[in-house]
């Protein structure tokens, strides 16, 4: 794959020490690239060769998901991000990171808000409506959410607000309203309505559509997916008629571009959110309608915890030709490893947003006969420190 860099770097942020969402702001883009490509040498070149790291075309304005937290400063109603580490809500009408359009979106509910004389919600009196928003962008489609993060399902002046909403920003293809009466940090609560729309938006990565509901994990960078996802088949080397396991698997998104790629093969994805697997079923159903492709017709995804299901697989005498592993930052589990060795996969694909966790995860694969080849990382989150890799590994 082309790995392509740019010269494009961005400007120095206004509000970057107090926010902490871009780190690197301040920095030229290719020596940001500079440091996580040593980053990841430092960590995984005693393990395996580590190629050059892949940057973005366009480091800026790459964030498709978007939230803002709502408070008051004296009577003035504020929105923005919290500054890392706190519930400080730091204003920031023009961030390097969000899509143009989701931040547009957004300074125009910050506006309604204010007409429609919305109290935001406050954690310590627990008084208060509004407490945040989350807006996601398709690229490719160009369907639009939003979400109404409310402390109450009252919600006054309603109908008038979405549709002041809509006619404002007609590319806005869905609008929900979730009900969170949650102390916690967690930004959705339990219950959402559809107001308008649907209630999901369409996207497509790799020419594979994939449904996005409120709670869907859908990487934020739709170019640098692309590429990392790219990045990850061509590791696998799949062939026709393998057996192919994606864990982690989220919405299904690398599974499915997999069988996008290679259309004989027969994919299983587990993952824990059992909202997640319903839209992956989905997303396999409509593919496989519109491509006629039997690996999305036969793909099939299980609602299970990705360790207890490796260990139940092996101990049932399952065996995969492929492993893909996409886990969170945590990365994975010895007894997922253990498991993986029983299933005896020729070749494993692990997809990491943490090079410390993985380098400590390649250490255990070595140990179950699994060799790592090369390494790539790839720049998921330009302006931060973050970095995605992945890495192939072979059975010896």
């Amino acid at each position: 794959m082309e790995n392509r860099k740019t010269e494009k770097d961005p400007r120095n942020c206004p509000v970057a020490k107090i926010c902490g969402g871009c780190k690197y702001s301040a920095v030229n883009y290719s020596d940001q690239l500079r440091k996580k490509e040593k980053k990841v040498r430092d960590l995984l070149s005693p393990l395996c060769k580590v190629r050059p790291i892949v940057g973005a075309q366009d480091p800026l304005h790459y964030r498709n998901k978007v939230h803002w937290a709502f408070g008051h400063m004296g009577t003035h109603l504020i929105a923005g991000r919290y500054a890392e580490g706190s519930h400080k809500i730091v204003e920031n009408d023009h961030c390097l990171l969000e899509d143009a359009e989701c931040e547009a979106i957004l300074r125009t509910i910050r506006n309604l808000a204010e007409k429609f004389k919305m109290r935001a919600y406050d954690e310590r009196t627990r008084n208060g409506l509004l407490r945040r928003v989350l807006v996601r962008r398709a690229l490719v489609t160009g369907e639009v959410m939003v979400v109404l993060v409310l402390a109450s399902p009252v919600f006054p002046g309603k109908k008038g607000f979405i549709k002041q909403l809509r006619e404002k920003h007609p590319s806005i293809t869905t609008v929900l309203v979730n009900i969170n009466t949650r102390t916690d940090s967690m930004i959705l609560g339990g219950k959402t309505i559809c107001e308008f729309g649907r209630g999901f938006i369409w996207d497509e990565l790799l020419g594979v559509r994939f449904k996005i509901s409120p709670e869907s994990f859908y990487q934020i960078n739709h170019d640098q997916t692309e590429k990392l996802y790219s990045l990850a088949i061509e590791a696998a080397a799949l062939q026709t008629g393998e057996k192919v396991l994606d864990a982690y698997c989220g919405i299904g998104t690398i599974g499915l571009c997999a069988a996008s790629s290679v259309p004989g093969i027969l994919l299983k994805g587990v993952e824990m959110n059992r909202s997640a697997v319903a839209d992956a079923k989905e997303n396999a159903k409509a593919n496989a309608e519109k491509k006629k492709n039997s690996a999305f017709a036969k793909a099939r995804f299980i609602a299970a915890d990705a360790t207890e299901f490796m260990k139940e697989a092996a101990s049932r005498g399952e065996k995969y030709d492929v492993v893909f592993l996409d886990p969170p930052r945590a990365g994975t589990t010895p007894e997922f490893i253990a498991a993986c060795e029983k299933l005896a996969p020729e070749r494993i694909v692990y997809v990491s947003c943490d090079p410390t966790t993985l380098a400590r995860d390649l250490k255990e694969f070595r140990k179950h006969g699994f060799e790592p080849q090369y390494a790539i990382p790839v720049d998921m989150f330009p302006l931060t420190e973050h970095v995605e890799t992945v890495v192939q590994l072979f059975r010896g």
